[in-house]
This record gives structure tokens, C-alpha cells and sequence, in this order.
């Protein structure tokens, strides 16, 4: 069941008669490996992820020892980075009390991968790596949505929703080289956070939109970020 905290509160049933069985309504679900919760925060999905990075973190400790550098870091990303990076986009624009949640995992895979005391500031250690930040992982991973899609790259669903300021009727007069993205007014924090709307105004922040190759792309915006 989904709903706000106050629709959510406004209804009392827990479980659903089905034929000669009974299905308890849960709090929350995993789907594809995502965890989604009855109000839709995430908060049980950051939970999780959580406990499977610190987990792959506890057991990669004493291996990453007796590995060259190289070896070590293939690891940490295979089992750190690949699940920060999965479905990140989900989490774009989430509270901050979440994402530090999300960013400790991080530091602590570049802590350990580099040898260096947890007091440390963790911005040059991941400079030093070359990894974005949390936040910016799920940024780049957004924009490069909005790009496939702007660039027919996209399945449907995802290219449907983006669309050209130049292409509305309404700025028929503007640039035919204008990449800037209509961003749709919305209602609430939901609304702010679907690709619709979330997707159109990062990429619109963004300092160059040159129609260049998708790889270049990718390029230019780490770049910009580092």
C-alpha cells in the first residue's frame, strides 16, 4: 500500500481476505532489488543497501591486504561502487539525513582502499580515486538518462518525458539550437523528484549543451564536477 503519511493514516486495514487465504499488507517490498517502502522515502532501500555495503566491506578487509592496489580497487568496485551506483537515480534530491547514510559506505570503501585514518577528510581521498560523491553519481547518472534521451537513445518511457524548450509551441520562436529542457510545474517533493521534472532541471544547471557524442559527454560532465 502507498500513500502519504497522512493518507496512510487513514486507513485501518491490515490484511486482505484472498479466496481461502489472507495477505498481510506490508510495510514494504523489494522489487528488482530496489526496496520501496509504503511512503515511497526510501528510507528502507538506504537501510538495506547499507547493511549489504558494510557486510562486503567486513569481508573484503582482511583479503584487500594481500592484494596489489589495482586488485584491490577492481574488488571494491565490483562489490561497493557497482551497488551505489544500481537504480542510484531513485535517489536523487532525497534528504540529506539519507544520503550521508549512503555517502559513509563510500568513504568508508575509500578509507580502507587507500590506507588512509577514517579522520581524514574524505574529499581528497576521492579525488585521489577519481570517484564523484554520492549525490554526484546520482547526478551524472540522471543526466546521462536526459541525454539518451534527448538523443533517441532512450527506451520510450524515459524519452517521452523529456522535451526541448524550442520544440513547445508556445517558444516556436526560440533557437532551433536551444538544448535547453521544459522543466513541467509540480505540486509536491514527489512531483520535484520524477524524471519528468528532476531529469529537465539538472540538465538545464548544466554549463555546456553541445550536441556531442555520448561518450564525450560523459567526459565533459565528470570533468566539470571534478
Amino acid at each position: 500500500m502507498l500513500g502519504s503519511s497522512h493518507q496512510l493514516s487513514q486507513i485501518s486495514i491490515t490484511d486482505i481476505p484472498l479466496q481461502s487465504t489472507t495477505i498481510r499488507l506490508a510495510e514494504s517490498a523489494c522489487d528488482l532489488g530496489v526496496v520501496i517502502d509504503s511512503k515511497l522515502s526510501l528510507s528502507a532501500h538506504v537501510a538495506a543497501l547499507c547493511r549489504s555495503g558494510f557486510c562486503h566491506l567486513r569481508q573484503l578487509r582482511p583479503v584487500l591486504r594481500s592484494l596489489t592496489h589495482k586488485a584491490a580497487r577492481t574488488l571494491v568496485q565490483a562489490f561497493i561502487s557497482s551497488r551505489l551506483d544500481y537504480c542510484n537515480s531513485l535517489l536523487y534530491s532525497l534528504p540529506q539525513s539519507l544520503m550521508s547514510k549512503v555517502q559513509s559506505i563510500q568513504n568508508a570503501a575509500a578509507w580502507l582502499l587507500t590506507g588512509t585514518r577514517q579522520g581524514d577528510h574524505i574529499l581528497p581521498v576521492l579525488h585521489h580515486l577519481h570517484w564523484l560523491p554520492v549525490h554526484r553519481r546520482v547526478d551524472f547518472k540522471l543526466a546521462c538518462f536526459v541525454y539518451s534521451s534527448l538523443s533517441s537513445q532512450a527506451p520510450p518511457y524515459l524519452a517521452d518525458e523529456i522535451h526541448l524548450v524550442s520544440e513547445a509551441p508556445r517558444h516556436r520562436l526560440h533557437s532551433s539550437t536551444d538544448r535547453s529542457c521544459a522543466v513541467p510545474c509540480t505540486h509536491n517533493t514527489f512531483g520535484d523528484r520524477r524524471f519528468a521534472a528532476a531529469g529537465p532541471r539538472l540538465w538545464n544547471s548544466l554549463p555546456v549543451h553541445e550536441d556531442i557524442s555520448y561518450n564525450s559527454f560523459r567526459r565533459e560532465l565528470e570533468t566539470f564536477w571534478f
